[in-house]
């Protein structure tokens, strides 16, 4: 049976004085998921939308919303942030001193709990909470920018978690968030991945698109 890659936009890169138009642009493509990232200045080195944009946005998707929290002390939002609209939620693990407690509390709002790793953290200090994951989000940049180079890393790091994954029996999927474009999707995917987010690739192609069907078509395995 062939899978494909989750190719899932990131709205940070879309264009802010026409998100509706790019909204719609992402629900009639293949793309699968919104991305959406909320950064507090704090956590991150930059201030991205808050509340009211998500709740904008939400208006318009017709499609799951992934929603990465740069931000210190997540687990104020947890509620408001499945209020927005939020069907997966992802916290930093850096940003979290009671995690497993985190995790609990997001899924407790009927959200998929997600952690994401900057590119520094090892994939080893999931092993212990790795069943109660739903998507682990591996940071192939330095979180807080859009537009910067992938870390080539990261390909050992997906192997590495693949593996912790299987031998737990978790199904917990990988997702790849920074520097992905149509020149190491396949080989993201190979390693194993399973969802793609991709920011600039898309929203500055030509033609955000056929960009994201090409996509999908070069992770299809």
């Amino acid at each position: 049976m062939s899978k494909q890659a989750i190719i899932a936009p990131s709205v940070l890169a879309a264009d802010f004085a026409n998100l509706q138009r790019d909204i719609e642009m992402i629900n009639t493509s293949q793309a699968d998921w919104f991305h959406i990232d909320i950064m507090d200045g704090v956590f991150v080195p930059n201030i991205s939308f808050g509340m009211p944009v998500l709740e904008a946005i939400n208006k318009h998707a017709k499609k799951t919303i992934d929603v990465h929290l740069m931000i210190v002390d997540p687990d104020r939002y947890i509620k408001t942030f499945k209020a927005l609209g939020s069907d997966i939620l992802t916290v930093h693990y850096e940003a979290c001193t009671h995690l497993h407690r985190t995790l609990q509390a997001i899924k407790a709002e009927g959200m998929k709990a997600g952690v994401a790793l900057n590119p520094h953290t090892n994939v080893s200090l999931l092993e212990d909470v790795i069943n109660d994951i739903d998507l682990v989000c591996l940071m192939s940049v330095n979180p807080g920018f859009g537009g910067q180079s992938f870390i080539e890393n990261t390909y050992k790091k997906i192997r590495q978690l693949k593996e912790i994954i299987t031998r737990n029996g978790a199904s917990t999927l990988i997702e790849i968030d920074g520097g992905v474009t149509d020149k190491n999707a396949k080989q993201l995917t190979e390693a194993g991945a399973d969802v793609l987010v991709a920011g600039s690739f898309v929203f500055r192609a030509e033609d955000p698109i056929a960009t994201i069907a090409d996509l999908k078509k070069i992770t299809t395995l």
